[in-house]
């Protein structure tokens, strides 16, 4: 229901991307008033729609990639902390320095751990609380991925009905073209 706060069970998209209606009678579609300026106009508007969800989807593509490597890092060090919670006496392992570069460590048993939060900001967290920290995480990261994939998906519709329309006014004007020069032809 519209208008009392209460948001669909399944939108057709969470970011409110435009949906792009379907020209299903193109005569009716071009004797519109909005597209009494012509046939190369409303071609023009719609390339222009269709560049604009280009343009999301790309960032879209960004999003979605840097969820789906966010979430593997971040069970990786939630599965590190629950083994230093479970540590007792000091382990010797290794850990990556810089890519392709691993140190040798003595890690002896500890109650905190440091974490990156990124932007120059790293900080001590208990062992607990780092991992409720890095849990909530995760889920907020996997709720996210979620959306930005039905996004993807309703994204790719809108891009797919947008060009069915270019290529249904294009048509169109190819056979109106043809019919006033007296070359009628059927498909």
């Amino acid at each position: 229901m519209e208008g009392d706060g209460v948001e669909p069970s399944n939108p057709k998209s969470y970011s409110g991307i435009p949906e792009a209606e379907f020209v299903d009678n193109v005569d009716e579609f071009m004797k519109s008033p909005i597209n009494a300026e012509g046939v190369d106009v409303v071609l023009k508007s719609l390339d222009e729609k269709h560049r604009k969800y280009k343009v999301m989807e790309y960032t879209w593509a960004t999003k979605r990639r840097r969820l789906r490597q966010q979430i593997p890092d971040l069970a990786r060090t939630i599965e590190v902390i629950e083994k230093l919670k479970e540590q007792k006496e000091e382990v010797e392992t290794q850990f990556l320095l810089s890519d392709q570069v691993f140190v040798k460590a003595n890690v002896p048993p500890t109650k905190s751990v440091c974490l990156w939060l990124g932007a120059n900001v790293m900080l001590e967290y208990s062992l607990e609380d780092a991992e409720k920290l890095l849990t909530t995480n995760m889920e907020t990261a996997q709720e996210n991925l979620n959306q930005v994939e039905h996004d993807w998906d309703s994204l790719r519709d809108q891009c797919t009905t947008t060009e069915v329309n270019m290529a249904r006014v294009y048509n169109w004007d190819v056979k109106k073209r043809q019919a006033a020069s007296g070359r009628i032809t059927t498909c």
